[in-house]
């Protein structure tokens, strides 16, 4: 079983990590994952606190990503599919939304996106672990229109099933019965509000995977 022990945090700078560090809570951490909606200095705080990579999105509130992106971090979305100790991560940011603002996306807009990373998807025999801003529809999505998941992120969970999808934007604090974890189809579905600390588990061996017919 191969194993990567992550930070997620998203939509939330934590007061116990921004103001009181404390190293030994970290201890073995390997990556810092960002679902977005956080401040940049915080995710540079982040990557000098932890001599580890920090992967992002950007969230619906981070349109001064385009000027002042987090320095120090990797954005996924400069990429298709990007790969860290055999463990294949694929990224979108922003939400579901009709504003004319940064990172607000319809689903037409989102969909075009996702196709254009499928060359990528292809040529790594899909993905690991998928991170996004928004949720995917119906997998801890919001009831209000502003925090539907997208449509095209179910289909592209349910045609390449990766281990994980992880995303923000949901705040857990919104809906006491909203859940930080749920299951769908071998997939884990994580919500990364404020923070958490967890381990990603993928088998020893690839999976064998057919290609999905189009």
């Amino acid at each position: 079983m191969r194993t990567l022990k992550v930070l997620i945090v998203s939509d939330h700078e934590s007061e116990f990590i921004w103001e009181y560090f404390d190293r030994e809570v970290f201890r073995g951490v390997e990556l810092i994952i960002s679902c977005g909606d956080l401040k940049p200095q915080y995710l540079s705080f982040l990557v000098t606190m932890l001599p580890v990579p920090l992967l992002y999105v950007p969230g619906n509130h981070d349109g001064s990503y385009f000027k002042n992106p987090p320095e120090g971090c990797i954005d996924l979305e400069e990429y298709g599919v990007y790969t860290y100790k055999g463990f294949r991560f694929l990224g979108f940011g922003g939400c579901k939304s009709r504003a004319k603002k940064s990172y607000h996306y319809t689903e037409a807009q989102m969909r075009r996106l996702v196709w254009h990373t499928l060359p990528s998807v292809l040529w790594h025999r899909g993905f690991d672990v998928l991170v996004t801003h928004a949720s995917a529809e119906g997998l801890g999505d919001g009831d209000d229109s502003f925090h539907q998941g997208f449509r095209c992120f179910r289909r592209l969970i349910d045609r390449w099933k990766p281990a994980y999808h992880l995303h923000g934007h949901v705040h857990l604090s919104y809906n006491y019965k909203q859940k930080r974890a749920l299951q769908h189809n071998g997939t884990t579905v994580i919500n990364g509000f404020n923070y958490l600390i967890t381990t990603l588990e993928l088998p020893d061996k690839p999976i064998r995977r057919h290609f999905p017919k189009a």
